[in-house]
């Protein structure tokens, strides 16, 4: 799956590369596995409640918004930033698509493609101030958190406002129709996420193949397969619980949608490779003739769309817009991406991790929930993973 450059004396493509290979691309996977041990810890101590397939909905409700902004705080932490405005942000966008949607009965379609633009030109507005202002991000998007969480209550006057129209909600609280007419089992999501996991085992092939057409050095045989048949198993048996309850969730399309798009924008575009370059070395990157200021911009109005993003998708979900929305988001946004492998210095981060990280720290908070631990607790124990997280990336990058 994951390929590296060797040598033009290289090991012939599938070639065995020891015990030593092997464990590095096992250990590409060991967030993976992290998040298999959690939930199957919380499948054990519910006694079973975790991956029922209500649950399993609840679950992918509650951290849609939060997986979206991680795709987005990815790209600004990667670039050697941080925006801790994405919670409010989203919340006055919820907060602006309720006034628009209840307050003035403006159509959802355009109400949602004008709050997007807002959240664009919020991006924009911090996005100046940082790569061209030369302010640090976190000054600026600290100011945008108090301002955007004022401009939200002064929208809202204090209330919350809703309902908002049936069409609208469906996008965080509708499912995919089932035109097969499954009625104990909704044929047609759980062929889709057949489909989706074919198609995922083809191009990962595809992938190898080239790689090893290139003289690129690639995993033994036993793991792709053992790895590419554990991705098929999951995916399989997650579509067939959903499918058993109302299907596939509108709101997981368009996440699913949104996360093959940014892997492929970070892994397989010249946008991408410059992101890395900026994080890793901005002065080199410079020097390279990448323009960096205008690359910084562009990772806060990507931030921005996305938060708006979010915000619909959580206003839909609540089916009313508060004051206090987004209230906290960030930190779960930003523990999500630096769980999943972010460096807090910029240059590294995958779109992979990043998720795998919102849904650790979804998980947990669902457990924990179920468990019937206090709030308290629980941000007790998600500050002390997040410190875990981090300390294991700078220790890792001491020893390297």
């Amino acid at each position: 799956m994951d390929v590296k450059l060797t040598s033009a004396n290289a090991a012939p493509a599938g070639a065995g590369h020891g015990i030593g290979s092997l464990k590095k691309h096992l250990g590409d996977y060991g967030l993976l596995l992290s998040l298999v041990a959690i939930m199957a810890f919380f499948q054990v101590m519910t006694d079973g409640t975790l991956m029922q397939p209500l649950n399993l909905t609840n679950l992918i409700l509650q951290n849609s918004y939060i997986v979206i902004m991680a795709l987005g705080m990815l790209l600004v932490i990667v670039t050697g930033h941080i925006d801790l405005s994405v919670g409010s942000v989203a919340g006055f966008v919820g907060a602006l698509a309720a006034v628009l949607m209840v307050q003035h009965e403006l159509h959802f379609v355009p109400a949602t493609l004008l709050c997007l633009a807002a959240g664009a030109l919020i991006g924009g507005a911090q996005g100046w101030f940082a790569a061209y202002a030369k302010i640090p991000s976190f000054i600026v998007t600290l100011a945008g958190m108090l301002v955007f969480k004022g401009l939200a209550l002064a929208l809202l006057q204090g209330q919350s406002l809703g309902p908002f129209p049936a069409e609208f909600q469906l996008l965080s609280s509708g499912f995919l129709p089932d035109p097969l007419g499954g009625e104990a089992l909704r044929l047609s999501s759980l062929l889709l996420g057949l489909l989706a996991a074919a198609a995922l085992v083809g191009f990962k092939l595809r992938e190898r193949l080239q790689a090893a057409r290139h003289g690129m050095e690639v995993e033994p045989m036993a793991v792709f397969a053992l790895k590419n048949a554990a991705f098929v198993a999951i995916i399989a048996g997650l579509s067939w619980l959903l499918a058993g309850y109302k299907g596939l969730p509108n709101v997981l399309v368009v996440m699913a949608v949104l996360i093959v798009c940014y892997d492929f924008v970070t892994l397989r575009t010249t946008v991408g490779r410059r992101l890395y370059a900026l994080g890793g070395n901005e002065k080199a990157a410079r020097l390279s003739g990448i323009k960096t200021e205008r690359l910084t911009f562009l990772a806060f109005v990507n931030m921005g769309v996305l938060a708006a993003l979010a915000g619909l998708v959580f206003a839909a979900r609540l089916n009313t817009a508060t004051p206090k929305a987004g209230l906290g988001f960030e930190l779960d946004v930003i523990a999500a991406c630096f769980i999943g492998g972010a460096s807090a210095s910029g240059g590294v981060g995958r779109v992979f991790g990043a998720v795998i990280g919102a849904f650790v720290m979804g998980v947990m908070n669902n457990g924990m929930s179920i468990l019937g631990i206090g709030i308290d607790y629980q941000q007790v124990i998600k500050g002390l993973v997040l410190l875990a997280a981090v300390f294991v990336d700078v220790y890792h990058r001491s020893r390297h």
